[in-house]
C-alpha cells in the first residue's frame, strides 16, 4: 500500500517536522510529571494507575482496532511481511551490540544478560504511536493525507511479534540468577525470625508504595506487582535447573543393567530434549500474551481480511459503522494519556541503581545513537533487496523507528516480574528516556531528510 505524500520540502522545514513533533510529545510528558509533584498532586498514584488501565485496556486497543483494522487486506499482509521480520532483525542486531556492551563496560556478573536484552530490546508500541501521531498533527504533513491511518496500521501490526519475544526471549534471558541470600540480623535476632521487625518493615514499606507512583516499569502492564505476587514462580531460574540436570545426567556413574533398561524405555517415550523443551514452554507464560493490545490486534486482522465482513464494521456506508466512530473518539484519548501516565512514572527520578555509571552510559548510547545507525543500512539494503513496498515512505519511516525508540518497557516489566534488576531496569528506562528527547529528533530529521532523496 502506497502513502501519498510529497518530500520536497527543504532543510528548514524538515528540522521543523522533526523538533515540533517530540516537542509536543516532551510538552504531554512534561505535564504529567508537573501535575504528579507531590505539591500539586493533580494526578495521584491511584489516578495514574486507573489512566494506565484505561490506556492498556481500551484507548490503545481502540486505536489499534480502527485504524489496523481499516488499512488491512489480505493483498497488504502479503506485502507486509517485513514488518514482524525487521523487529526480530533489529531485536538481533541490538542483543548483539549489547553484548560488546557488556564485555566492554564490564557490569557486575549477574547483570550481563540484564545488558543484552536491555540493549537489544526496542519500544515498538506506545513511544512510536505518540512521535507518528505528533508527525501527523502538523500543517504539512509529510506523509500525506492518510498518514496517520497508515503510520498507525504499520506500528500496530509490528506489536504482536513484538509481544511474542518480549514473554518468550526476554523473558528467559532476564532469568534471575541463583545466589544465596544471607538474612539481616538486628541486635543479634534475624530479621526474618523477628515478627515485630518484619511487621514494621511491612507496614513502612506497604505505606511508602501507596504514596509513589508506579514505576515507568508498570506503564504497559497495570497491575504487574499484583500478578508477581500472585505467582513467585516466576522467579523460579528455569533454564540453569534443566541445564544442570543435563550435566549431572551426563557425568552420573555407569547404571545398573535395571536402571539402564528403564532409562532406554524412557527415552522411547520421550527424548530427554523434548521433555525439557515441554517444561521451559510450561514455565512460560504464554497466557500473557494475549493481552488487550495483542487481540484487539488479531481481531482486526480476522474482521478485515475477508471483504463482507470488513464492509460491515468499517467505511461509510457500512451497518456498524458507529461502532468504528465509537471507538475512533475513544482513540483519540490514547496518545495524551499514555504521555501523562509516563511523565507521573518518570517524577520519581531514576532511583538506585548497582549497575554502574559507566554501563548505564553504554546502554544509552548505543540504543540511541549506534543502533538506529545501523538501522538505516538495513532498511536501506532491504529496499534494495525490494523487500519494501516501492514508494511508501511511511513503510521506510516505521521500520527505521524500530531501531531508534529507547529500550521497551515490557522489558522492564519482565525485569519486575521476574526479580531480576528491578531498580537497575527502573533506572535505565528513566535516563533512556530523557535522552531520548535529543536522539530521536536528531534521527527523525535524518530519516526525512534520507526519505526526501529516495
Amino acid at each position: 500500500m502506497q502513502v501519498e505524500g510529497s518530500f520536497d520540502q527543504d532543510i528548514d522545514t524538515i528540522t521543523d517536522l522533526a523538533v515540533v513533533p517530540v516537542l509536543k510529545v516532551l510538552t504531554m510528558g512534561a505535564l504529567g510529571t508537573i501535575l504528579a509533584h507531590p505539591k500539586i498532586n493533580v494526578i495521584s498514584p491511584m489516578t495514574t494507575q486507573l489512566l494506565s488501565k484505561l490506556v492498556f485496556t481500551l484507548f490503545l486497543p481502540c486505536l489499534i482496532f480502527t485504524e489496523l483494522g481499516a488499512a488491512v487486506t489480505f493483498e497488504n499482509m502479503l506485502n507486509w511481511w517485513f514488518i514482524p521480520a525487521n523487529v526480530i532483525l533489529s531485536t538481533i542486531i541490538g542483543c548483539l551490540v549489547g553484548v560488546l556492551v557488556a564485555l566492554v563496560c564490564r557490569p557486575p556478573p549477574r547483570f550481563f544478560r540484564f545488558v543484552v536484552v536491555m540493549t537489544g530490546v526496542g519500544n515498538t508500541g506506545n513511544i512510536p504511536l505518540a512521535v507518528i501521531g505528533a508527525i501527523c498533527h502538523t500543517k504539512n504533513v509529510p506523509f500525506g493525507s492518510n498518514c496517520k491511518q497508515v503510520g498507525v496500521a504499520y506500528v500496530a501490526f509490528s506489536t504482536w511479534i513484538a509481544v511474542i519475544i518480549v514473554y518468550t526471549f526476554v523473558y528467559h534471558m532476564l532469568e534471575p540468577p541463583e545466589c544465596e541470600e544471607v538474612p539481616v540480623s538486628v541486635g543479634g535476632v534475624d530479621e526474618e525470625e523477628d515478627p515485630e521487625v518484619q511487621l514494621l518493615a511491612d507496614g513502612e514499606e506497604a505505606a511508602e508504595e501507596g504514596n509513589a507512583h508506579p514505576s515507568v516499569l508498570e506503564a504497559e502492564w497495570p497491575g504487574l506487582r499484583d500478578v508477581t505476587a500472585e505467582n513467585e514462580h516466576f522467579r523460579i531460574p528455569v533454564l540453569r535447573q534443566l541445564w544442570r540436570g543435563m550435566s549431572m545426567t551426563s557425568q552420573a556413574s555407569v547404571l545398573s543393567d535395571d536402571e539402564e533398561l528403564t532409562k532406554k524405555v524412557s527415552c522411547m517415550k520421550e527424548p530427554k530434549m523434548m521433555r525439557r523443551l515441554r517444561k521451559v514452554a510450561k514455565r512460560t507464560p504464554l497466557e500473557h500474551i494475549l493481552q488487550p493490545p495483542t487481540v484487539a490486534s488479531l481481531l482486526a486482522i480476522a474482521v478485515s481480511l475477508f471483504p463482507k465482513s470488513k464492509g460491515v464494521l468499517f467505511g461509510i456506508d457500512a451497518p456498524l459503522g458507529f461502532v468504528d466512530d465509537s471507538f475512533d473518539i475513544i482513540a483519540t484519548a490514547m496518545v495524551p494519556c499514555i504521555m501523562l501516565v509516563l511523565g507521573g512514572s518518570l517524577s520519581g527520578g531514576p532511583g538506585k541503581s548497582e549497575l554502574g555509571l559507566k554501563t548505564t552510559i553504554g546502554v544509552c548510547v548505543a540504543r540511541l545513537l549506534l543502533i538506529p545507525m545501523m538501522g538505516i543500512g538495513v532498511v536501506q539494503s532491504a529496499e534494495y533487496l525490494g523487500y519494501i513496498p516501492a514508494g511508501d515512505q511511511m513503510f521506510k519511516f516505521v521500520l527505521l523507528m524500530h531501531y531508534t525508540m529507547p529500550t521497551a518497557i515490557l522489558c522492564g516489566a519482565m525485569a519486575s516480574l521476574r526479580g531480576y534488576g528491578e531498580p537497575e531496569a527502573a533506572a535505565l528506562m528513566f535516563w533512556q528516556h530523557v535522552f531520548a528527547v535529543f536522539s530521536v529528533t536528531l534521527y527523525i530529521a535524518i530519516y526525512l531528510n534520507l526519505l526526501s532523496y529516495i
